[in-house]
């Protein structure tokens, strides 16, 4: 089965939105350098949907670009997949989204997409365990995040640090509850209005 990685851009204190959902500056570092990452062949990926290309700085271009293409699927909770519709049935990485959600998906919405509705953060994870064979299952971090890292369910834990404090908004890690131990950073990499770093999660 492939690695589950719970990932997120945040804020140093620990924000990836504010409370309108509004991410302010978080994404600006997916813009400000002269690397395209592309999702195969010469496309590139579009960040909005709207014609933003990705266009990172040297130092993050190899481990954005090696990191997207390992993903199999994304994981995310109903909030998220109604606020950006499901990036119209087209993932910024990976082939299948799986969305955690107690409603069903919205009716006649994108039938070509492979977009799928569980009941449940186990058998969210688990269906996309299926789906992404080997490949990377990526967790939105936030709520849905929190609650699989909290079931035990989560490999490793990735954050895209941008230098900015929120004060409040939106967490990272959602409302879990309770101490959950990671291993020491595994990756490392201060780029330019970002810092990547991942953490393997302590059994």
């Amino acid at each position: 089965m492939g690695t589950v990685i719970m990932h997120n851009v945040m804020s140093v204190d620990g924000f990836i939105a504010d409370k309108n959902d509004d991410v302010g500056p978080l994404h600006d570092w997916y813009f400000n350098g002269d690397i395209p990452i592309t999702a195969g062949g010469d496309q590139q990926y579009d960040h909005s949907g709207a014609g933003s290309r990705i266009k990172v700085s040297r130092r993050s271009a190899e481990y954005v670009q090696s990191t997207w293409e390992s993903i199999g699927v994304i994981v995310m909770g109903r909030h998220l997949f109604d606020l950006v519709n499901g990036w119209e049935g087209q993932p910024p990485a990976g082939e299948h989204v799986v969305v955690v959600s107690h409603r069903p998906k919205p009716e006649g919405w994108h039938p070509e997409a492979s977009c799928h509705f569980v009941d449940g953060v186990t058998a969210a994870v688990d269906k996309a365990q299926e789906l992404a064979g080997e490949r990377i299952v990526a967790v939105n971090a936030g709520d849905v995040g929190g609650q699989i890292l909290a079931a035990g369910l989560v490999d490793e834990v990735a954050m895209d640090v941008v230098p900015v404090v929120f004060g409040s908004g939106k967490r990272y890690f959602g409302s879990i509850d309770g101490q959950h131990l990671l291993e020491d950073p595994h990756v490392v990499i201060q780029s330019d209005r970002v810092l990547h770093l991942r953490y393997k999660v302590r059994r």
